[in-house]
């Protein structure tokens, strides 16, 4: 399973927050953008369940994430 969690940063901390996002196991690709979000990450997950644990006790807690939304990729 991959999703796409769009993310906000507080202002100042997103070279750590990149940094941190790299470093989490299932996280495949972390990138600063320009828009509505601060950052995007790629994660893989073996379902939906592992996907959600990921999610709130390795991505979430890192400091100067302020909020996420996961957008599920589903083939078609």
């Amino acid at each position: 399973m991959r999703a796409f969690v769009l993310i906000n940063v507080r202002t100042g901390e997103m070279k750590q927050v990149i940094r941190q996002l790299r470093g989490v196991q299932g996280v495949v690709e972390a990138n600063m953008t320009f828009g509505p979000y601060d950052a995007i990450a790629i994660i893989e997950a073996e379902d939906v369940n592992a996907l959600g644990t990921m999610l709130s006790t390795r991505v979430q807690p890192i400091p100067g994430i302020t909020q996420t939304l996961t957008c599920l990729a589903v083939d078609v």
